[in-house]
């Protein structure tokens, strides 16, 4: 008894002492924000649960206490029966104090859900040791049923869902127009009608019309569309949208709770929690075996005897399916850790394996927020080179993702960038800088019509075709004259392809995008990814409505994304998916976070299927002891002792078996495999 006890602990030890040194080993070779990102899910997770967190929760404390108490009764217990059976009479007391839970709660199973569960087949066998002086076997019982309650406690506490209030990261203050002079305002002394001052890299605080400026804001993560937008005097911005260039004076219609993006938060907070509500699948399936146990109990009283008829009732698996269920669990999680997947919902795990249908949000999950050049049109005697020069000498200070474009793509030309003179940041779409004496203008269309320039004829149609394929243009003037246009695509995740393969050979039948883009672009992507359907220019609330269309047709799905606008959608679906780098509320939200690349996902489905195949394994490795153990009660004479060791054999070889890919991958990652 003493050797499988030491085993159960042995295997807990290296699951925690592993991840310690692996984590420590591999702390120089990952970022330190990624290794923190990891620290958060896999930290201080330790067999019996102590951590500083735990130890500030009151069932934590309990459930700490409790198992103190059942390991030195067990101990005691132990003690006796190998050298001084005396002695075992001084583990009554804990036994009795660890037990008056499982009395308790078997009647109330009994008294409200009117039937019988696990806790009824522990207090029948607490009951039966009590009376027929089987202290160690007794407290051998309690022992588990304590530490099962602690890792279901731990599992259920990983998987609580995090509710956001997506307004406690507002600013502190802004600058408020009052009588043609910005004042310092606290947020939340906002008033409707006042006049915000909102600049270049800021974020908008408020949902508003523009009274003044004009400016490139960046609303993807609200609205899905992956080129920033274009706002002038009268045009509307939102709450949490960022101005990439520019500058505005914004009248307040709304601000806090009241705009657009709180009450998409509203809308989360206010959805069912099916999260919170999770049984495990080994809960399940002790539960469903409860009653036939009982009955074949009471059957085999008359013919075994009532020690007979205990060994039928203590042969039952018990508590240890969630036990076996719980660690599998936690090795998983932090298998796909090291991975650099986070897992912050357990039964994301069983889900996975069911699901069919994937459906991706197009911008910042398919593609990258950078975009880059895709063409370089030409209206002069400027070749495309000095156009792509001269534009990238503008921008090399700014660092805004379509700036980074253009000197990424100068740089790879290993183009020579001309000295400037003086540069001037223009109020809105565009930057003016003196190079030799000339000016050279850099910016949109809308910013070459406010500085009267001329756009020829050839541009305008490159621009409309673009904007139709979902591309955005740069324009350059020299003094005043159009030379030339730079041509921006959207940067498609480049192992997106790769990764869509991959899917199909999986489990899932039908792929499909949502995007706030145009029809055209969205169905470009499509088509080159190999993806059968899409949905364009979806609105948020569109998307979580796509999806229960989806799953009243019977489907289940998976959703990846990463902006506000995907929010509610994540919150809809079965399984929710959010990259690293996404918002804040897609992070809080999403069931699992990759942690690098989209390739992850293939992998993510690879470990969920293995999970569902170890998980059905060493359910099979407990169920069988219990079969040898009733029929040993009516073939072989079987009792207490026999049936529990049997269980404790089970129960020591499924946790080998819920730990082995865990210890397979580390071993491997030690040799370089």
């Amino acid at each position: 008894m003493l050797l499988e006890l030491l085993l159960l602990g042995g295997f807990a030890h290296a699951i925690r002492t592993s991840d310690q040194k692996k984590a420590k080993k591999n702390h120089k070779k990952i970022s330190p924000s990624l290794y923190e990102d990891m620290k958060k899910v896999v930290k201080n997770v330790d067999f019996f649960g102590q951590t500083v967190e735990n130890k500030k929760n009151e069932e934590e404390k309990e459930a700490n206490r409790d198992l103190a108490i059942s390991t030195a009764s067990f101990g005691i217990a132990t003690a006796g029966t190998l050298f001084y059976p005396p002695l075992s009479l001084l583990s009554v007391p804990g036994l009795i104090y660890v037990s008056v839970p499982i009395f308790k709660k078997s009647y109330q199973s009994l008294r409200k859900n009117k039937k019988v569960d696990v806790h009824t087949l522990s207090a029948i066998t607490a009951i039966v040791c009590l009376l027929s002086g089987y202290y160690a076997i007794g407290n051998m019982a309690a022992f588990f049923y304590v530490l099962n309650q602690k890792l279901l406690l731990k599992v259920k506490r990983n998987s609580q869902e995090n509710f956001i209030e997506i307004f406690n990261e507002h600013p502190r203050f802004v600058w408020v127009l009052v009588n043609g002079v910005e004042v310092k305002t606290a947020f939340e002394a906002l008033e409707k009608g006042e006049i915000v001052v909102v600049n270049a890299g800021e974020t908008i605080p408020v949902d508003g019309t523009i009274k003044e400026g004009m400016a490139s804001v960046d609303q993807h993560i609200l609205t899905g569309e992956a080129q920033p937008v274009e706002k002038g005097i009268g045009d509307q911005v939102f709450a949490s949208t960022v101005i990439l260039g520019g500058k505005l004076s914004i009248q307040v219609e709304t601000a806090g709770e009241e705009t657009i993006v709180a009450k998409i938060g509203h809308v989360l907070n206010k959805m069912d929690n099916f999260k919170g509500n999770w049984q495990l699948q080994g809960e399940k399936l002790e539960n469903k075996t409860v009653l036939p146990t009982l009955i074949l109990g009471a059957i085999s009283l008359p013919i075994l005897g009532p020690m007979g008829a205990a060994a039928i009732i203590n042969a039952h698996f018990g508590y240890r399916m969630s036990v076996v269920s719980s660690i599998s669990v936690l090795s998983y999680f932090r298998l796909m850790s090291q991975n650099g997947i986070l897992i912050k919902d357990g039964r994301a795990l069983e889900l996975l394996s069911q699901v069919d249908t994937i459906v991706f949000d197009k911008t910042g999950t398919l593609t990258l927020s950078q975009p880059y050049v895709g063409k370089i049109h030409s209206c002069s005697d400027y070749d495309t080179g000095d156009i792509l020069a001269y534009a990238a000498a503008a921008e090399y200070k700014q660092t805004h993702p379509i700036a980074l474009a253009i000197l990424e793509e100068a740089q790879s030309q290993e183009l020579s960038l001309p000295d400037i003179d003086e540069a001037e940041y223009q109020v809105g779409y565009g930057i003016q800088v003196t190079i030799n004496q000339q000016l050279i203008q850099v910016g949109s269309r809308s910013f070459m019509e406010k500085e009267q320039i001329s756009i020829p004829s050839l541009i305008k149609l490159a621009e409309d075709l673009g904007h139709q394929q979902g591309n955005s243009l740069v324009m350059i003037a020299i003094d005043n004259q159009m030379i030339g246009a730079i041509e921006l695509f959207p940067t498609v995740r480049p192992e997106a392809k790769a990764v869509i393969d991959k899917l199909r050979k999986c489990q899932i039948k039908s792929m499909h995008i949502l995007s706030g883009d145009q029809e055209m672009p969205t169905q470009k992507l499509a088509q080159d990814l190999g993806i059968e359907h899409y949905f364009a220019q979806v609105l948020p609330q569109d998307k979580a409505e796509i999806l229960d269309q989806l799953q009243k047709d019977g489907k289940t799905v998976c959703y990846i994304g990463d902006g506000i606008n995907d929010a509610i959608a994540l919150k809809k679906a079965q399984v929710s998916i959010s990259m690293r780098g996404a918002s804040t509320v897609a992070t809080d939200t999403a069931q699992i976070i990759l942690m690098s690349n989209l390739n992850q996902l293939g992998q993510l489905f690879d470990l969920a299927q293995e999970f569902e195949k170890t998980m059905t394994s060493s359910f099979k490795m407990m169920i069988v002891p219990t079969v040898i153990g009733m029929g040993g009660a009516f073939f072989l004479n079987f009792g207490l002792v026999e049936t529990m060791l049997l269980k404790q054999t089970g129960l020591v070889v499924s946790l080998g078996n819920a730990t082995l890919p865990l210890v397979k991958a580390q071993r491997q990652k030690r040799i370089g495999i």
